[in-house]
């Protein structure tokens, strides 16, 4: 099992479900974590009954709202604490100091901070990386109309002091409204699909599948790519 950590104040949901689909169409099997402080997930993904916390099932893929850590999730599953998830990956939502401590996001295989270059979201997210008492190794996934050199050199600015090494990959996402309308009308069906996003945000996201499969399955996630493009 890979745990795969996508931290920061941004609003990640949407970004995460679209890869999670992207892993599922390739045989994983998959779990999400929204251990944010809002759960967003608890009203686009939909389920029966939801509680204060649950796991529901959607696009063939487990999501956990509500937990405060793995042994909680364990529980409600009726799993014995010492057994292992099966689980191919786990993707965790992180948008706090203390959920990246309690799901022990440090020991993620990959870990991704995602941000737009509004100060909220620069700010209120590096302050989740502020108490580490360790360097950690983390991938910026930027959210930009048009990202600039600039932009990132601020957020590098911002970053003086914390114990954070950035990757030399810099995964870029387009802020554009169409593919934020896109995305809206697939939340109200409660689907997800690919079809309608831009060309240039559907490569970010085949991108970023690559590297958290570590460039191995390439031709088959090409291949399911364009099947889900295709709505098959």
């Amino acid at each position: 099992m890979k745990k795969i950590g996508f931290i920061g104040a941004y609003d990640k949901i949407d970004l995460i479900l679209y890869i999670a689909k992207l892993l599922r169409a390739m045989g994983k099997k998959i779990m999400i974590i929204d251990a944010t402080i809002l759960q967003k997930a608890k009203y686009i993904v939909p389920v029966v009954n939801p509680t204060t916390s649950y796991v529901t099932e959607f696009e063939e893929m487990d999501v956990a709202v509500g937990f405060k850590d793995m042994d909680s999730i364990k529980e409600y599953l009726g799993m014995p604490l010492h057994a292992e998830f099966e689980y191919d990956y786990i993707l965790y939502d992180i948008d706090s100091p203390s959920a990246f401590e309690r799901f022990n996001i440090m020991d993620a295989n990959k870990k991704y901070f995602v941000t737009s270059f509004d100060l909220y979201s620069l700010k209120r997210g590096l302050e989740i990386l502020a108490g580490l008492r360790e360097s950690i190794q983390i991938t910026k996934v930027l959210f930009s109309k048009n990202a600039t050199k600039e932009e990132d050199e601020y957020l590098n600015y911002l970053a003086l002091g914390y114990k954070i090494s950035w990757s030399e990959e810099r995964i870029y996402f387009p802020f554009d409204t169409n593919d934020q309308s896109v995305l809206m009308e697939n939340q109200r069906v409660s689907k997800v699909k690919l079809k309608k996003i831009s060309t240039q945000y559907k490569e970010s996201l085949m991108y970023i599948t690559e590297d958290i499969l570590e460039g191995q399955e390439t031709n088959d996630l090409r291949k399911v790519f364009k099947q889900l493009e295709r709505g098959v």
